[in-house]
Formats: C-alpha cells, sequence, structure tokens
C-alpha cells in the first residue's frame, strides 16, 4: 500500500482561503481507515519537508487567486528547479518539494487540486461558487489517491 500525505492549506478566517483546511478535514472525514495521513495547515513551512519525504504521494489542496471562480484545476507538481533556500517562512508545493528532495534526497509524486476563490475578505465562509466545488474537488481527490494506492498495490503485488 502506498503512503499518502494529503496538506490542506489556506487561512481558514479569509472566506475561500480557507478552502484547503475545509476540504482536507472533509476528506479525512471521507476516507477509510488507514487510506492516507491528512493534515490542514496554514501555510506552506520548511517543516513539511520531513513528512513529505516519507510519502509516496502527496495531494495538496489549496483555493486558487486567479480563474473564473468555483473552477477546479488538477495539475502535477514538481520539485521547482532554484536551488532550496536558506529561510523560507511560506512556500509554493513546488518549493516545498525542492526542500524535500534536498533535505531527504527525494520528493514523492505529488498533485495540487485548486478551485479559484471568489472572495478573500475577511471571514469564515466558503463564497457560493466554491462551496458548490468542493465536492467535485473531494471527488477528484479521492479518485487521486484511489490511484495511487492502486498503483503501489500493482507493484507489490
Amino acid at each position: 500500500m502506498s503512503d499518502v500525505l494529503v496538506i490542506g492549506y489556506g487561512n481558514a478566517l479569509r472566506c475561500d482561503d480557507g478552502l484547503g483546511p475545509e476540504a482536507a478535514e472533509r476528506l479525512a472525514a471521507s476516507l477509510g481507515p488507514g487510506t492516507a495521513r491528512v493534515q490542514a495547515c496554514h501555510q506552506l513551512t520548511p517543516e513539511l519537508a520531513e513528512p513529505i519525504s516519507r510519502a509516496d504521494f502527496v495531494l495538496f489542496l489549496d483555493a486558487a487567486c486567479d480563474g473564473e471562480p468555483g473552477t477546479l484545476r488538477v495539475q502535477a507538481v514538481l520539485p521547482a528547479d532554484a536551488p532550496a533556500g536558506a529561510t523560507i517562512h511560506a512556500m509554493e508545493p513546488s518549493e516545498l518539494l525542492n526542500w524535500t528532495r534536498a533535505l531527504f534526497g527525494r520528493s514523492p509524486e505529488a498533485w495540487l487540486l485548486t478551485i479559484a476563490g471568489a472572495d478573500f475578505g475577511v471571514g469564515c465562509q466558503l463564497s457560493p461558487p466554491v462551496r458548490d466545488a468542493l465536492p467535485s474537488l473531494l471527488a477528484e481527490a479521492r479518485a487521486l489517491i484511489r490511484s495511487a494506492t492502486d498503483r503501489a498495490t500493482r507493484k507489490t503485488g
């Protein structure tokens, strides 16, 4: 079985920016025991490199600031080409994978699921377009996780 890590990130006090943590919590509640390690956090930081290094597959969940509100985007994430910086407070998934590779000698397969947000103002509610698109994001997340675990099972079986 594949070691899957899901990281939902964003500021839950900034309306749609809270999509990542909200999606992570809902995904965790819908997955079977032992399917994935799920973590919700405010932002991506270098400390996440260690748990990422132990994973075979990582799924990042976030809100996007660009695009038509409510649009789901699915994209593979590769380590950034730039050298890992010495002092980074918050970073993008590709930069975090670069840190993981630099510190631990490997970076797992990774994907980023985003929904374009409509409202990033102060508040705790997702906007209607983001709230309506959330079930599609969760379905896509489950499909990616299932695919990763199926590939791992075929390799070991």
